[in-house]
């Protein structure tokens, strides 16, 4: 498939067989996303799993100092006082019967984010088959079952920009960093805390390497390949007393 003239261009400004430390790859990123719309920039990892084990699965929630620059609507499955604290914390919809009807006869998936309380479960795995494949299913190890008086600080986290990771069939991993439009230190803050919660969830049963790859992405801009030693991710962080 053809690249385009701006594709073109951008493979120019440095090498991609380089890993470079994630200061450096986010400054390239920066000045590669050229495009006239607001590019979404991701980071890749290529992980060294089994996918098809269940002590191999890396899933968990990591909560970006400084959001993805997008509204976040947020549907609760709770009822009673329960609902009526998830609406009071800033709850978008509330997940009551009503709303199960709606999502199963009318596929109403006008949000972006579900929590809801250990006593709803039953009802939402009715959905197990809509909310799953958009992964969008509430779920005790991504941190979107919640005790209710957890709610409010969960809700507001989502809003703020957490954001879940899990990884797919092939053993990869697709995180959003953010926008183009973001600063670099925005774009920066949020890429060292999404490769340092990638690094925690180390499945025990993973005896080589873990991270094989990590890419820096925008949507039209070729990616950049990261250096995850100890040494280069170091130039990533303030120097004591800054």
């Amino acid at each position: 498939m053809a690249k385009g003239k701006r594709y073109l261009n951008a493979v120019k400004l440095f090498d991609r067989e380089k890993l470079y430390p994630l200061s450096e790859a986010v400054s390239l990123i920066k000045q590669m996303a050229t495009a006239k719309f607001d590019e979404t920039i991701e980071l890749h990892f290529r992980l060294g799993i089994d996918p098809r084990h269940s002590d191999q699965q890396v899933r968990s929630t990591v909560l970006l100092p400084h959001g993805l620059g997008k509204t976040v609507r947020v549907l609760v499955f709770a009822e009673g006082e329960d609902a009526r604290a998830a609406t009071a914390a800033g709850a978008d919809f509330i997940g009551d019967d009503e709303m199960i009807n709606r999502i199963q006869k009318e596929n109403f998936l006008d949000f972006e984010a579900t929590l809801a309380v250990p006593s709803a479960m039953p009802k939402v795995g009715r959905l197990g088959r809509i909310l799953g494949t958009r992964g969008l299913m509430p779920n005790p190890k991504a941190g979107t079952v919640v005790q209710p008086e957890d709610l409010a600080r969960a809700i507001n986290e989502l809003k703020a920009g957490r954001v879940e990771f899990r990884n797919d069939k092939t053993g990869n991993l697709h995180v959003p960093v953010g926008k183009a439009s973001f600063s670099y230190e925005q774009i920066l803050g949020n890429a060292q805390a999404i490769t340092d919660a990638v690094q925690r969830q180390k499945p025990s049963a993973v005896k080589g390497i873990y991270i094989k790859r990590v890419t820096l992405t925008s949507s039209m801009a070729p990616g950049v390949h990261i250096d995850m030693s100890a040494a280069a991710q170091a130039q990533t962080l303030p120097a004591a007393g800054d």
